[in-house]
């Protein structure tokens, strides 16, 4: 990955002029929402001619304003906290009115995207599978432990890998036919995410991947795909549509197995009691 504007500015922070670093500095201290201003913005702002605005980002390797604005647009689409919609900062409800619409499109799609077969196969499998692995890295991780704790309220062996500090091997290689994981890829992946894609592949279990969009070029790689998207009109991205899609998934299971679900639920709840754990 080229290095980002933030970085071309630290690496030639000192070799400015003091008016570009003027600019320079607004725009890091700017950084999460640079998309949303434009070049007359920066110039009011900081003081400075247009013509030393544009003059940094020449320097900083961009041919215009809207060459950075595609950048700042490219980062977003990485998963990189920026703003890219002005409405975001509108006020008087507007931005909640614009998040509200940009998560029900969000869901829309994602649901809109689900097909019944699929689904109910993906739901057979994880009812009837001996042991269901979740694995999520960084942004991933929350979504995992949340399936995690659905899933185990309904049947036994589900498990998270990695353990904290730990490693996957030990976690996955005795994956066998009856065994299923569930791989949560959602962009800012870790590095060895593809080989791990690449392993799973090879293994005889079956496997689950639950992703946004940029995870599409592993789809052909595994059993099922599911696509949630995550695009907000905010800097940070929304998992609002892939924590749908898990309390789904995790009631179709318990409604596959309802007797004996029911039963765990009625045991777990009574230990709860027991051991003094939730307040009333």
């Amino acid at each position: 990955m080229k290095p980002h504007i933030g970085q071309r500015i630290s690496a030639q922070y000192a070799d400015l002029s003091a008016q570009e670093q003027r600019v320079a500095a607004f725009i890091l201290d700017h950084f999460d929402d640079l998309a949303v201003y434009s070049a007359a913005d920066l110039s009011r702002l900081t003081g400075v001619s247009k013509s030393t605005v544009s003059r940094l980002f020449k320097r900083l390797g961009f041919e215009s304003f809207q060459a950075v604005k595609r950048h700042a647009r490219e980062l977003r689409s990485q998963g990189v906290p920026l703003v890219t919609d002005p409405g975001a900062v509108a006020g008087n409800g507007a931005r909640f009115k614009r998040h509200h619409d940009r998560e029900r499109q969000n869901l829309r799609s994602a649901l809109e995207g689900l097909d019944a077969p699929t689904f109910e196969a993906v739901v057979d499998g994880l009812e009837r599978a001996r042991r269901v692995v979740l694995i999520g890295f960084r942004n991933s991780y929350p979504l995992a432990i949340h399936f995690r704790q659905q899933l185990i309220q309904a049947r036994d062996g589900i498990s998270l890998a990695p353990e904290p500090n730990q490693s996957l091997a030990e976690e996955l290689v005795e994956l066998g036919t009856d065994d299923l994981v569930v791989l949560f890829g959602f962009r800012r992946r870790p590095s060895g995410f593809d080989a791990l894609v690449t392993e799973l592949a090879s293994m005889p279990c079956r496997v689950l991947l639950i992703a946004d969009a940029t995870a599409g070029g592993f789809a052909e790689q595994v059993d099922w795909w599911m696509e949630c998207p995550i695009d907000s009109v905010s800097a940070f991205d929304s998992y609002a549509s892939a924590m749908s899609l898990i309390s789904l998934l995790a009631n179709g299971v318990l409604h596959h197995r309802l007797a004996q679900g029911r039963a765990r639920i009625d045991a777990v709840s009574e230990l709860y009691h027991r051991l003094d754990e939730l307040s009333p």
